[in-house]
This record gives structure tokens, C-alpha cells and sequence, in this order.
């Protein structure tokens, strides 16, 4: 377990519900990866991103599929792929990542309370 944080630490963490609309192969990745275009509603819109998923995933079924995201992290540069957001997941036993399920529909941009 990480150390404990406070309440307050974890209400700057802005983590948002989206929508992938384009999910393609990263080819120029160090490690196996997508790129993915994420909707995240009118307020926050569009967003890229780079993820580590190949081993549960493939493109055409990521699509339209929701995911969270945290969406207040300074854009990382991964090749020539600017990531936007991060897209969250957990490791599986054998340390492939699982996307973190939403099991309802949820409108695009709604922050996780």
C-alpha cells in the first residue's frame, strides 16, 4: 500500500469518465501500445492518449467502449505521440493491463466522486 494521503490530495486528482471513438496500433512505441482518441463530453473534449492494452485488447473492439481517465496530468511526450491524458488500468497477474471497468453508461466528462 501506498503511503496515506489526504482527502484533499485526492479531490486535485481529476479522473473523468469518456468515450474511445479511434483506437489504432502505436507502432513507434518502446513497449506495445494504442493510440487512442478519447471523448471526454464538451467541457473537456477530445482528447489523445497512449496505452499499454495489446494483450486484452484489440482496436475495433475499444471503440465506443468507456474508460476513465485522469485528465489534469501535464501532457506526456511518448514518441512522436503527445498523450493527454492518462488512460487508468490494473495489472493482471502476468502484468498485462485491464482497463478500469464502468459497468453502466455514464455521460462523457463526468468526474469520479
Amino acid at each position: 500500500m501506498s503511503e496515506t494521503i489526504t482527502f484533499a490530495d485526492f479531490e486535485r486528482v481529476d479522473i473523468r469518465v469518456g468515450t474511445i471513438i479511434e483506437a489504432e496500433v502505436f507502432p513507434e512505441a518502446r513497449k506495445p501500445a494504442y493510440k487512442l482518441k478519447i471523448d471526454f463530453g464538451p467541457e473537456i473534449g477530445v482528447k489523445k492518449s497512449s496505452a499499454q492494452i495489446t494483450v486484452h485488447y484489440q482496436p475495433e473492439d475499444l471503440v465506443g467502449r468507456q474508460i476513465m481517465a485522469v485528465v489534469n496530468f501535464p501532457p506526456r511526450q511518448i514518441g512522436p505521440v503527445r498523450s493527454e491524458v492518462l488512460t487508468l488500468g490494473f495489472e493482471d497477474e502476468a502484468g498485462a493491463i485491464v482497463l478500469a471497468a464502468i459497468d453502466k453508461p455514464i455521460p462523457n466528462g463526468r468526474k469520479l466522486m
